[in-house]
């Protein structure tokens, strides 16, 4: 749930520092006191588009956060793994988003600075902002099959994994085949190309790491001569009369007095003939190593052509053996792909054939999920609409097969990223009228409900928990409006509710009530959020329902819907 939001210098509001709860909350006051920005600071910080237009005048910055507490197994915490944002102990998440007046932006979660596209990704799992707007999206289509997908449950999802993979693979395989059908001389001309190429990269008989051990080779013939230089002086100053000689005649001397001072002389003497066998052993390593020392002009030309060859090589095919040796395979490919282009088409042909055949036993699989699980959406959508007063309606998941109402020269199933199928909602909202697309029956109350019953359902599924229905009563009243109000006060059992609404019906229903006002101070305009007392409440709830002049009449009114709305709460 939202716990607390700070909202600092963001168009009309100054500050604003406001803790919410569990439950129902509505937010109200008069037009144009600033009821929406709450709102859009809200959907800034979940990674709504923000503009410099919506920095407060005269400031340099706009600042928003909000602070959510969740539990444990929330969706939202799998997605900052993945996106590496550290999660906290505590199982809170802050979130804090500056808008500059320049019109640049930056955003934190937990501290963590992280992109848009991060942000928005997180914000997906933690509030769903649904507006008058918003309905359009219930006449889209499209996104009807992801609903219906989303009810159906995790067995479609896994199926449809399993489909989607099979379809890539399928897709690959026409393209394959499409560019290998639309082959021209191109290829024909490509051939000569490739051969070429194969043959040099060939003939050169490449070795991985074969460049890194000639380059060494080729260092140590080009120092051959200076090595041999150093190596036989070292010799010979060991070997010299001065050298391993020398230590020879010291022990001899240091022997003769050893009786006389054992104490003294013994250590030192241990210490020369030690220094006399490691200086001998190192004599016979040098004359060794000298005498392995090979100066060969010739070996050193070889290398020199050689590495001059793979240079060339690596210019043309690859930054490195390995990448030359890639793209001999690669090339060998396409060369054999155009000299034997029929048996190719031969192979693929029957790959998509295959492929085509089991992404239409997969798509069919899907199509029988759907089938049951629409007929179960619609009822559930029909029972919600009957508490939203909207009993005589029907409600119904239309499935089609895709490009089933156009005309195909071949009986062959049509299939995209989603099966074979497309959904529509189709709606009779009176008796005796034929089903219709949404699109075609559906007024702007209506519409309300219908998103409404969809929320009710999607709650639990999705696990959002913050649900926001910015206005959506409006062209609605009466009994409407009440079930309106009651079915969102039964939605915020599971997730956390706001509304902005000017019904009192709404409002009275709430658990948590606060007042947008705006004031003018010191020549500027502020806006103020204010949560409101009993009595205050049944101040707000008196002007709502009588407008400017509120009476005692007014009053006892609103005290009776509080009353009313209490009791059905605890029924």
């Amino acid at each position: 749930m939202l716990r607390e939001m700070s909202i600092r210098n963001l168009a009309v509001i100054e500050e604003v520092n406001v803790s919410f709860h569990h439950g129902f909350h509505v937010l109200t006051g008069e037009t144009g006191a600033g009821k929406s920005i709450i709102i859009d600071a809200l959907s800034l910080i979940v990674g709504g588009r923000g503009s410099a237009d919506m920095v407060r005048y005269g400031c340099d910055k706009a600042e928003m956060e909000a602070m959510f507490d969740l539990h444990r197994n929330h969706p939202v915490w799998r997605v900052l793994d993945k996106l590496g944002v550290h999660a906290s102990a505590d199982e809170m998440l802050v979130i804090r988003r500056e808008l500059t007046s320049q019109g640049k932006s930056s955003s934190r979660v937990n501290g963590q600075l992280v992109t848009m596209t991060m942000l928005r990704e997180i914000g997906e799992c933690l509030v769903n902002i649904h507006g008058q707007h918003e309905h359009q999206s219930l006449l889209r289509t499209e996104q009807h099959l992801e609903w219906l997908d989303m009810f159906a449950g995790d067995l479609l999802i896994e199926r449809k994994q399993a489909y989607r993979a099979v379809f890539h693979e399928l897709q690959k395989t026409r393209s394959s085949l499409r560019e290998l059908e639309e082959s021209t001389r191109q290829n024909v001309q490509m051939l000569d190309l490739y051969r070429f190429q194969i043959e040099e990269i060939t003939n050169a008989q490449l070795k991985p790491g074969e460049d890194e051990k000639l380059a060494e080779e080729k260092r140590k013939l080009q120092y051959a001569g200076k090595r041999m230089d150093s190596v036989s002086d070292a010799y010979s100053y060991l070997t010299g009369g001065k050298g391993i000689d020398a230590l020879n005649k010291a022990i001899t001397k240091l022997m003769d007095i050893q009786t006389f001072d054992p104490g003294r002389i013994s250590p030192l003497l241990e210490q020369l003939q030690s220094a006399y066998y490691q200086a001998e052993d190192a004599a016979f390593q040098l004359r060794d190593y000298r005498d392995s020392i090979d100066s060969d002009p010739e070996q050193l030309a070889f290398i020199d052509d050689r590495l001059d060859l793979i240079n060339s090589l690596k210019r043309k095919y690859g930054e490195t053996i390995p990448d030359i040796l890639a793209y001999l395979k690669r090339t060998s490919l396409e060369r054999d792909k155009i000299e034997n282009r029929d048996d190719y088409l031969d192979k693929l042909r029957k790959e998509e054939r295959v492929l085509y055949e089991r992404a239409v036993e997969l798509a069919a699989e899907l199509s029988q999920l759907r089938t049951h699980a629409a007929k179960r959406l619609s009822e559930s959508i029909e029972s919600e609409l009957v508490q939203l007063q909207m009993n005589k309606a029907i409600f119904c998941v239309q499935l089609d097969r895709i490009g089933q109402h156009e005309s195909v020269e071949e009986a062959k199933i049509s299939l995209n990223g989603n099966g074979m199928d497309e959904a529509v909602f189709m709606m009779s909202t009176n008796p005796g009228e034929p089903l219709k697309p949404l699109s075609k029956i559906a007024s702007g109350g209506e519409m309300s409900r219908i998103m409404l019953a969809l929320k009710s359902i999607f709650a639990e599924i999705d696990q959002i928990p913050v649900l926001i229905f910015d206005e959506v009563d409006t062209g609605v009243s009466g009994r409407a409006a009440q079930a309106i109000a009651e079915k969102m006060s039964q939605l915020s059992m599971r997730c956390q509710i706001f509304s902005i609404t000017h019904l009192p019906q709404v409002a009275c229903m709430a658990d948590h009530h606060y007042e947008i006002s705006k004031q003018v101070v010191g020549q500027r305009t502020c806006t103020s959020v204010t949560k409101l007392s009993l009595q205050t409440r049944i101040e707000e709830l008196a002007r709502m329902l009588g407008g400017v002049e509120v009476t005692e009449k007014t009053r006892h009114h609103a005290q009776e819907m509080l009353d009313l709305a209490n009791r059905q709460k605890g029924a």
